[in-house]
């Protein structure tokens, strides 16, 4: 494929970036300097059988089995879906539905611990060079592999294009724009070699693909380590971001990193692209160099009423109040709690849930600005207009939001939305924009996945 005049520029270092986007307070420095904690789970272990995009995992135990870790205890229903593997050992308790941080209740395998943490004994695996584009993927599928940024699509199925020849670039997401958030900064400081290596086995599956490592240039640490041990590795390359919010989105990331551009109705594919999440490449490396499935993920506990922020190493399916009370628990008592960032992420209501494969962070807030906000009428300052990262109108799309117009919505790109909030950070008027927005972007969704 020919590289553009754009792309090419992109080889002489300068910071990439994308239009639109804002710069909220990062609270990165809460946990940034704190060392990745292993951390062992001392309730029951749940396990929600869908915890990706397609089809729900069907479970293959039963209640009063026992399992060992690493055991697959759901297994995948279609092409689409992702099995699921007890993180400890114990003895199955119930498969019942159980609450998740959406709010939905979610059809779940309930592990009483039995604190031995006796393991499988793993299959051994091939050397990489010695497998075939078949048999990794297989192996990736068989790990239970998903987007661990927040997505959670299948990763076997990412990596299987309709045309392989034609994906041009690998791109790992490093950017770790959400603010508060520091799991992948950690693990790009404390295991870059398992970054690079899981890097590798995707680039095995595409030819003609080079990787790119996108940084943002807040993490100088890290851009110089991973360009450290990658200058001798002519099919990867360390590309530095300009620091800015959602820099991270996979539309912006591609845009920024390569110069081409997507939207709703592509996938990253379409552009010659593959993008990953830092802990999915990771994984990646445990399943198809060591033999291991998808059992752990880093998850940031912070927020100024956390006494100790800090990034855990946590076993899938670990109780998130235990994980408060590791990071030492509460210094005043939290009016918001988030799982995942604050820009995306979602309000909890009860600390009873489990630890997914998507659970990136929880964070505590002594105060619920958002909450306290009044919205007021649109003054028509535009600044929702400038910031928007995919080029629409925030405040007229919702307003046919909140009047059910979706033949308006449609007219106007409201599926071009990425539902960042941007919008809504900068409103004067403190307007739910992003809220509104997305609502009727889940309605369109649901109508178009029923015809």
């Amino acid at each position: 494929m020919t590289i553009s005049m754009r792309e090419a520029g992109y080889e002489m270092g300068a910071k990439l970036t994308f239009h639109g986007g804002i710069h909220p307070y990062d609270g990165k420095d809460l946990s940034k300097d704190k060392p990745i904690r292993e951390i062992l789970p001392e309730g029951d272990l749940v396990y929600p059988v869908s915890q990706h995009i397609g089809a729900p995992a069907q479970p293959i135990v039963q209640k009063g089995d026992r399992v060992l870790t690493g055991q697959m205890i759901a297994q995948a229903a279609g092409f689409v879906s992702a099995p699921v593997f007890a993180t400890v050992s114990g003895t199955v308790k119930a498969i019942e539905p159980r609450r998740v941080v959406t709010g939905d209740m979610v059809l779940s395998i309930v592990v009483e611990n039995d604190g031995k943490y006796e393991e499988v004994e793993y299959d051994k695996v091939k050397p990489l060079p010695e497998m075939t584009k078949q048999e990794i993927r297989d192996r990736i599928a068989w790990a239970g592999i998903v987007g661990m940024g927040g997505a959670g699509f299948p990763t076997h199925v990412k990596l299987s294009p309709k045309d392989p020849d034609s994906i041009d670039y690998v791109i790992v997401n490093c950017a770790e724009c959400e603010p508060y958030l520091t799991s992948d900064y950690r693990r790009m400081l404390e295991e870059p070699e398992k970054l690079i290596e899981g890097l590798k086995v995707s680039l095995a599956l595409f030819d003609h693909a080079t990787g790119i490592l996108a940084v943002e240039d807040n993490k100088p640490e890290c851009i110089k380590l991973l360009k450290n041990l990658t200058k001798d590795e002519e099919r990867i390359c360390v590309r530095v971001l300009r620091t800015k919010y959602p820099q991270g989105a996979e539309r912006q990331l591609i845009y920024a990193a390569t110069g081409r551009a997507i939207d709703s109705t592509m996938l990253p594919a379409d552009a010659g692209c593959v993008v990953n999440n830092v802990d999915t490449v990771v994984a990646i490396h445990h399943a198809v160099n060591e033999g291991k499935p998808l059992m752990h993920r880093i998850v940031t506990v912070t927020g100024d009423a956390i006494a100790d922020p800090c990034n855990f190493k946590v076993r899938i399916g670990t109780n998130y109040a235990e994980l408060i009370e590791k990071a030492g628990g509460f210094v005043s008592e939290p009016e918001k709690i988030v799982s995942g960032g604050p820009m995306m992420g979602f309000g909890l209501f009860d600390l009873n849930v489990p630890t997914t494969k998507t659970a990136s962070a929880l964070l505590c807030l002594t105060h619920d600005e958002v909450s306290a906000m009044e919205p007021g009428p649109c003054i028509g300052c535009g600044r929702c207009v400038e910031v928007c990262p995919g080029r629409v109108v925030p405040s007229r799309l919702a307003d046919y939001a909140n009047n059910f117009n979706e033949e308006a919505f449609l007219k106007c790109n409201g599926m071009e939305c990425c539902e960042c909030g941007c919008c809504s950070f900068v409103c004067p008027a403190k307007r739910q924009l992003t809220q509104s927005i997305k609502s009727m972007r889940k309605l369109v969704l649901a109508k178009r996945k029923k015809r």
